[in-house]
C-alpha cells in the first residue's frame, strides 16, 4: 500500500495532522495545549469505547429484534418517544458513546425519530447533569429549560424522521470492498475471528478487517455467511444476489 493510498483512505486524519503542523509552526504554545487536550480525550475514548462495544454486543445478543421494533420502532408511537427519552436521560458517559448503541438499535428496528430523541436527551438532559444544573442555577431554571428542551427534541425528532432516509443511516460507515462483502469499519474491533475462519478471504490491516477479493470463491458463500454471523460486533454484511444485504 503506497503512501498516497494511505492518505486517501485517511483524509480526515491527514487534514487534522496538517492543521496541527501549521499550529505548531505559527503558535507553538497553543499547539502544546491542543495536543494535551487531544491526548486526554483519546485516552478517555480508549477507556470507554471497548466497554460501549461490549455493551452493544450484549444488547444485540440479549434483546430480540422484535422487542426493539415494538418498543422503539416506527409504530411505537408516543410511548416509544417516552421510552427513548428515558433511555437517553438515564445514560452515562460522553455523547460519542451513544453513537454505536444508536446504530445498533437502528439496525434492529428503532425509528429515526427515537434515535434522535435518545441522542439528544443523552447530550442535554441526562439526570446527573440536571441535578448539577439545579444545584448551581436553581430548580426553576432547570425545570423550565428541561420542558422547553424536551419539546424542542420531540419537534426535531419528527422533522428528522421526515427528512432523513433510514437506509442512508444504516449505510453510513460501511465501506464496500467488492460486490459480495461489506465491512463496517466503525464496528470492526479487529478481533480476528473472521481471519481465523477464512484466512484466504479476510486479513487484518491497521487493526481492521479487510477482504481479500482474490480469495473469494463461489463455493465460499455459506462459510462467508457464517463469518458474518460469528462477528461479535456484526461488522460484516454479506450481499445476496440482487443487492440485498444479509
Amino acid at each position: 500500500m503506497t503512501f498516497t493510498n494511505v492518505m486517501k483512505k485517511n483524509k480526515l486524519m491527514a487534514i487534522v495532522a496538517s492543521i496541527y503542523l501549521i499550529i505548531f509552526v505559527l503558535m507553538p504554545e497553543k499547539a502544546a495545549i491542543a495536543v494535551s487536550n487531544s491526548t486526554y480525550y483519546l485516552i478517555e475514548m480508549v477507556q470507554i469505547l471497548p466497554v460501549i462495544f461490549l455493551l452493544t454486543v450484549a444488547i444485540e445478543a440479549l434483546i430480540p429484534k422484535e422487542t426493539i421494533t415494538k418498543r422503539l420502532g416506527e409504530k411505537s408511537g408516543f410511548l416509544g418517544n417516552i421510552l427513548s427519552l428515558l433511555l437517553g436521560s438515564l445514560s452515562a458517559g460522553p455523547i460519542y458513546a451513544a453513537f454505536p448503541i444508536s446504530k445498533m438499535l437502528l439496525s434492529k428496528g428503532a425509528s429515526v425519530s427515537n434515535i434522535v430523541i435518545i441522542l439528544s436527551s443523552w447530550a442535554v438532559i441526562k439526570i446527573p447533569m440536571l441535578a448539577n444544573e439545579a444545584k448551581f442555577l436553581g430548580v426553576s431554571f432547570m425545570g423550565v429549560r428541561w420542558v422547553l428542551t424536551v419539546i424542542a427534541i420531540l419537534i426535531m425528532a419528527w422533522i428528522t424522521e421526515k427528512l432523513v432516509d433510514k437506509k442512508d443511516m444504516l449505510k453510513a460507515g460501511t465501506v464496500e470492498t467488492d460486490n459480495h462483502i461489506a465491512i463496517n469499519k466503525d464496528y470492526c474491533i479487529g478481533c480476528g475471528i473472521c481471519v481465523k475462519m477464512m484466512p484466504q478471504v479476510y486479513e487484518i490491516i491497521d487493526q481492521k478487517a479487510h477482504v481479500i477479493e482474490a480469495g473469494i470463491k463461489p463455493c465460499d458463500d455459506a462459510m462467508i455467511q457464517k463469518t458474518a454471523e460469528k462477528c461479535p460486533t456484526h461488522a460484516i454484511a454479506v450481499k445476496r444476489k440482487g443487492g440485498a444485504v444479509a
